[in-house]
């Protein structure tokens, strides 16, 4: 289903694609500024990474910008953006061997880090659902919506980075943009055959490694007071050091995952143990932590003590993945710039309460 965007009218941006091509940059701002949050989605899907979709949008802009004469006004302007944008992605992603999640690379972790995987683990960067306020308006179809939310959902998400790159652009234009066939085969120059037969093996793909999914499904009806509730004590637990806390949170079969790090576990006692040890030894066993909301799951950001600086300094994300009342996973991200994306302070004081 379309992502809508405040566009102006076919008349107004008329106007505006020639003024642009007449060397007008405010035109060109004018012209693309409502597309460019969708745009970065689009990236963000294609692509797995916040930052990097950050670079694509722009050089998306600059294809644009430089090739705006060539536009001929059959297509819609928003289409041929998407076209600029997919095709960008396909051209990085090139650059990337495959990849596989770790834990159908490596043997579940113990303590110390075990041996890289041969091929390149997904590496996912969280996107903050700050970003994403505002992008589709509260009149938009319930069901446009829905596809819209779960389509940026984490688990969604790293499955679609197990597809081959033209696939995975096949299955965000057909199931999630709402394109049709003959769309998505005049953007990637193939045929309809081609594109659909892409699209059957992309779904059967992304089932494999979707967890269960629907809307009858209990994880589906977890209200964010829940959510929130729930995170509250797990911040309370982290904060506090207190790891039975902590796993008495988890679900007995729950998983902790570090993309793109190898290292995952499984299993409510040794996650808390992996913690214990990696986070809470007597050299670094002072934490803060940040509620926050990423890929429509609760999160929290997470401050170490530096101790000499007199303050605690981000460290990276915990995005929640909840079924029911307690927590099925919880995926770290360890990048120390990821505070700027989510508006987060880079340092807390020590002495804040």
């Amino acid at each position: 289903m379309a992502e809508i965007a405040a566009q102006p009218s076919r008349a107004i941006e008329e106007q505006l694609i020639a003024a642009a091509a007449a060397g007008d940059q405010e035109a060109f701002r004018r012209l693309t500024e409502p597309y460019h949050r969708e745009l970065h989605v689009h990236c963000y899907r294609m692509l797995g990474s916040f930052h990097d979709a950050e670079d694509l949008v722009q050089e998306t802009l600059l294809r644009a910008w430089r090739s705006l004469g060539t536009f001929e006004g059959r297509a819609q302007f928003r289409s041929w953006l998407y076209k600029i944008a997919t095709n960008a992605c396909l051209k990085e992603l090139e650059r990337h061997p495959a990849r596989v999640l770790a834990r159908d690379s490596s043997p579940q972790a113990d303590l110390l880090p075990p041996s890289p995987p041969v091929a390149e683990i997904v590496q996912l960067e969280p996107y903050p659902d700050v970003a994403l306020r505002g992008q589709w308006s509260d009149s938009a179809d319930p069901e446009a919506l829905y596809i819209l939310q779960e389509s940026v959902e984490i688990a969604f998400l790293t499955a679609i980075q197990l597809l081959q790159p033209r696939q995975r652009a096949v299955l965000i234009l057909r199931d999630v943009l709402d394109w049709r066939a003959t769309e998505v085969a005049a953007l990637l120059g193939a045929s309809v055959a081609s594109v659909n037969s892409a699209l059957q093996r992309a779904r059967a793909t992304v089932a494999r490694h979707l967890p269960g999914t629907g809307r009858e499904d209990p994880r589906r009806a977890v209200t964010k007071e829940a959510e929130q509730l729930l995170l509250a004590r797990y911040i309370q637990a982290w904060e506090e050091g207190d790891m039975d806390a902590l796993a008495a949170l988890l679900k007995e079969d729950a998983l902790l995952t570090m993309p793109p790090a190898p290292n995952w576990f499984q299993g409510r006692t040794a996650i808390a143990t992996f913690f214990r040890h990696l986070c809470f030894s007597a050299e670094r066993k002072h934490f803060r932590a940040l509620p926050t909301r990423a890929n429509g799951h609760p999160a929290c950001a997470a401050y170490e003590l530096d101790a000499a600086a007199g303050h605690y300094r981000f460290s990276g994300i915990m995005l929640l993945r909840i079924e029911g009342d307690l927590v099925a996973e919880v995926i770290g991200f360890g990048n120390p710039d990821l505070f700027a994306a989510f508006g987060l302070p880079e340092v807390m004081a020590a002495s804040a309460p």
